[in-house]
């Protein structure tokens, strides 16, 4: 087990930040710590780095109790924070020698390290760049060569791509994987859903300092009841009646009307669709397009808290 954190507490004075957390993270995954913003994502990583002192618990990372001095521990960890870490004064190239320079003495193995890690983030044309003149997508591209550069077994990234361009974010997506492909453990926190769902084995998705659900997408989305969400596009608004007659059919969780839309929760099960055809040909209700789509992590999300994960 790479880390493995038990029954965890932190207060800010009233404000109960972890409340009694349990996580284990497996060597060799991509896991994902989803929520929405103050959820305590923040907190148990800087917990876990012993950043930060806790009231209550135990954190241990390769096997080994995590201290403020565990020095041999933390050469092995990447940390890219949410806040860009950098120096103004140095150019990319020297920020990344830098930060490999903590970890790595010998020049020769570090140049050759630094090189690497420009190249993996794709800054080979911004090597002799200010970080004033960077843009927000290639400054977190900075802050993430700084951070790997001296190839650590565990990378945390907390919130990576808030606040960047759409480029810069399929660019760090792409990195992280690769990354974990090279054998790295990755920590990645988000209140991105997407990213979550696209590039995480694992998650845990965290609300009020708690784990409230924990597993693969799969397993996540087995845990709720909806099974399909189903769209109608139709050319008349649906009557009421018919809207009444919707919900009863066997399998519906939900159908509400708007204007002309139709939307439509029903619960697991492969006919859900076809029924659904089958009602409104039966009562002659003309539409256009129609699709439907699986349960996402914000289905769960919502379901298990009964709030939107973005809130």
């Amino acid at each position: 087990m790479v880390i493995k954190v038990k029954n965890l507490v932190k207060r800010y004075e009233d404000l109960l930040a972890l409340d009694h957390l349990s996580l284990e993270v497996r060597e060799g995954e991509i896991f994902g710590l989803l929520g929405p913003n103050g959820s305590g994502k923040t907190t148990i990583i800087n917990c876990i780095l012993s950043l930060l002192e806790y009231d209550k618990g135990e954190v241990e990372v390769f096997g080994k109790p995590m201290r403020p001095d565990s020095y041999d521990i933390k050469r092995d960890i990447g940390i890219i924070m949410q806040n860009v870490a950098v120096f103004e004064e140095l150019t990319v190239y020297e920020n990344i020698n830098y930060f490999c320079g903590l970890y790595i003495p010998d020049k020769t193995e570090r140049k050759k390290l630094v090189k690497e890690a420009i190249e993996f983030v794709g800054l080979e044309d911004f090597t002799k760049y200010y970080p004033k003149k960077l843009s927000g997508g290639l400054l977190r591209r900075l802050n993430i060569a700084c951070g790997i550069a001296h190839k650590p077994k565990l990378i945390i990234l907390d919130e990576p791509t808030v606040a960047v361009d759409p480029q810069s974010r399929n660019k760090i997506l792409e990195g992280i994987v690769r990354l974990n492909e090279q054998g790295a453990t990755i920590v990645y926190t988000s209140h991105y859903m997407e990213e979550v769902e696209q590039i995480c084995s694992r998650i845990v998705i965290m609300d009020k300092g708690k784990v409230i659900a924990a597993g693969t997408k799969e397993e996540l989305k087995g845990m709720i009841a909806t099974g399909e969400k189903i769209t109608v596009e139709t050319f008349a608004p649906v009557q009421l009646e018919a809207l009444a007659a919707l919900r009863k059919l066997p399998g519906i969780e939900s159908a509400e009307a708007t204007d002309k839309t139709l939307s439509i929760k029903s619960g697991k099960g492969r006919n859900n669709l076809e029924n659904v055809l089958e009602f409104l040909k039966m009562r002659e209700i003309s539409f256009g397009r129609i699709y439907s789509e699986l349960p996402t992590l914000n289905d769960v999300f919502l379901e298990i808290t009964g709030k939107e994960l973005r809130d």
